[in-house]
This record gives structure tokens, C-alpha cells and sequence, in this order.
């Protein structure tokens, strides 16, 4: 199947007083329409950035953006500003993380929802007023017509993120990006959230792209999963791929930071030792280095002066790390365990 949305070599750069920050720094996947794509990654990794950079929403005037970012077979980023504004809303779309500062806060629900209608769609108000209460509905918001008339501070937290769902999907895009959707609601809403993006993607047949740091998240929803770290993808493959053979030390410190029912309750945690890089001052080499547990197994000095390259190991997955291939398998056997990972086949 033709890839929907197709992105290259993509680059981000501010520069600021301290020096340049490269923020997303030759990211390269792809994303079939129906599929759901996780970007993981902890706070600073570039997640936002490269997904705000395909949705054309940071200001070229103040960033250096290179690459390609074709949707639909059209390039975005040589595309101009009024054609990018065009296509989101009606191509793509997005789900920002606080709805309550995305939500205009002097404006009833109704009155944001009929304005999103009207710029894309040639319809009189009140046919984009049934539309809205109709997308109200659809998302789970009971009572739709009388909530139409009320003001975001109006509505709980979880009842704000359906309505933004609703608005991102209002003109049903072909491509929706997610960014961290679920972060500020508690587990159970949570759980309904996500389930609601289920149904209607199966629905609607959107590509999706998911941008969170909750694995358990991944497990629930993804097809596919690129870690990013530093900028830069360090491991991309199918949510299969990621949960019981992961092949990245990153990965493997991700993964081992989570919960798992198979460990005694008393047993501790494995965090990753250190901070994120610097994006202005990377170290050189592997970015992950500074904080690689495996860095003395590779010969020569390899991880302080070679960048490694995000290369294939398998037909699903790629990695980027010096680690040789006999190594690799060696430690992500014993890093998943006799468990056989750490996801569920429930959550495949």
C-alpha cells in the first residue's frame, strides 16, 4: 500500500543567543492510511517539534526547516503557507495536548466547532450546527445539543479532549496527529480516549500519529513505533518489534523503567541513569552515549567518534547503535526476559 504520508531527512533547527538548537535532526518514516504510528521518547526528544513541522505550524522565519514531508503526495515544505493552512483541517489534522488552551476560552464549544466547519466547508450556519452536535455525539458527549452552547471551562477535562477530537475530526482529515492526548486525565478516561480513537479510525480508515512518552499507551494503540532520542529516530519498527525484540540500549531503558506484572511488587524499577542530551552542544558520536550502560562493549572508540546510521536488522525493524549484531540479540534476550517481553499479546 502507497504510503499517505511519507517524511524525509527532516530537520529542524532555532537558533538562539546560546547557538543552534537542532531539535529534529534527519527523521525519516512513513504511515499508511487505517495505521496508527507512535513517536516515543522522553520530554525534549523532538516529538512535538517534528510533529508540528508536518503540520506546518512553526514559523519558518525564526526555524530552519529542511527535508521532505509529503502527504498525500504533496510536499509541505516547499508548499506555501496558504496551501499548508488549506490542507490542515480538511487533509490533517491535530490533537493538541491541553485542550483547555487550545479551546477559546470566550467562545461557546458550538461556536468554535460551526467556525472549524465553515472555513473548510461551503454550508450555511445552521447546517454546520447540526454537523457540530452530531460530532459531539459521535466523540461520547452526552447531552450534545446543550453542550454545544457551553463554554470550555464548562466541561471536565476528558469532556474537553472528545471535543477537541471532535473539531480535529469534524471535516474528516485523512491524517490526524495525537499529541499526547492523554497525559492530564486520569486512567479511566484515559482508557475511553483511547478507545474512542480506536473506533473511529476503524471508522474512518485515518492514518494516525501518535506522539507520547507512555509506553503502555503504545501497547494499546499503535501499528508501528519510532523511539526518538536527541533529535533522532534510534529505533524504528512494529509495536511487536519494540516490546519482545527490542534491539536499541535506549529501548532497552525505555522498556525497563515500566511496570511489569511478571515482577515482584517489591522489586525495583531500572531508570536510565542521566539527563537528555544538550540539542545545542550533542555529544559527538552516539547521542545516547553519555548514558549507555553498553558503550564498553563496542571496540575503538566506535560510540565517541562515528555517528551510527539507522540501519535495517530485520524487514520491520531498524536500528541505529554500534552494538554488533551477535551483541545485540545477546542483551535484548536477557533484557526482555524469560517473560518473552514486555508487552502482552492481548496488547498486539
Amino acid at each position: 500500500m502507497t504510503a499517505f504520508l511519507e517524511v524525509e531527512d527532516l530537520r529542524v533547527a532555532f537558533p538562539t543567543e546560546d547557538g543552534l538548537v537542532q531539535a529534529v535532526d534527519g527523521v525519516s518514516f512513513t504511515l499508511e492510511l487505517g495505521k496508527t504510528l507512535a513517536i516515543v521518547g522522553e520530554s525534549g526528544s523532538g516529538k512535538s517539534v517534528t510533529s508540528q513541522a508536518i503540520m506546518g505550524l512553526i514559523n519558518r522565519r525564526i526555524a530552519k526547516i529542511s527535508g521532505v514531508v509529503r502527504l498525500d503526495g504533496k510536499d509541505l515544505i516547499s508548499a506555501s503557507s496558504a496551501e499548508v493552512r488549506a490542507l490542515r483541517g480538511s487533509k490533517m489534522n491535530m490533537i493538541f495536548q491541553d485542550p483547555l488552551s487550545s479551546l477559546h476560552p470566550f467562545y461557546t464549544i458550538g461556536r468554535q466547532l460551526v467556525e472549524a466547519i465553515r472555513v473548510h466547508q461551503d454550508v450555511s450556519k445552521s447546517v454546520a450546527r447540526k454537523q457540530s452536535v452530531e460530532a459531539l455525539d459521535r466523540v461520547g458527549i452526552p447531552n450534545a445539543a446543550q453542550r454545544f452552547h457551553e463554554f470550555p471551562h464548562q466541561l471536565s477535562g476528558g469532556m474537553r479532549q472528545r471535543v477537541m477530537i471532535a473539531m480535529a475530526l469534524i471535516n474528516r482529515p485523512r491524517m490526524l496527529i495525537a499529541d499526547e492526548p492523554t497525559t492530564a486525565l486520569d486512567v479511566t478516561v484515559q482508557a475511553q480516549i483511547l478507545e474512542l480513537l480506536r473506533d473511529l479510525q476503524a471508522e474512518t480508515h485515518t492514518a494516525i500519529v501518535l506522539i507520547t512518552h507512555d509506553l503502555g499507551v503504545v501497547a494499546q494503540t499503535a501499528d508501528d513505533v519510532a523511539v526518538m532520542y536527541g533529535g533522532r529516530i534510534v529505533e524504528r519498527g512494529s509495536v511487536a518489534d519494540i516490546y519482545y525484540h527490542p534491539r536499541m540500549p535506549y529501548t532497552w531503558g525505555l522498556l525497563g523503567s515500566l511496570p511489569r506484572l511478571d515482577q515482584a511488587r517489591d522489586e525495583r524499577l531500572d531508570p536510565i541513569p542521566g539527563q537528555p542530551p544538550s540539542l545545542i552542544h550533542p555529544p559527538s558520536g552516539c547521542v545516547f552515549r553519555p548514558r549507555c550502560a553498553f558503550r564498553s562493549l563496542v571496540p575503538g572508540d566506535r560510540c565517541v567518534r562515528e555517528r551510527p546510521e539507522l540501519v535495517a536488522v530485520s524487514p520491520t525493524q531498524a536500528v541505529r547503535c554500534h552494538l554488533d549484531a551477535a551483541t545485540r540479540e545477546r542483551l535484548s534476550a536477557e533484557r526482555t526476559g524469560a517473560a518473552g517481553g514486555y508487552g502482552s499479546e492481548e496488547s498486539q
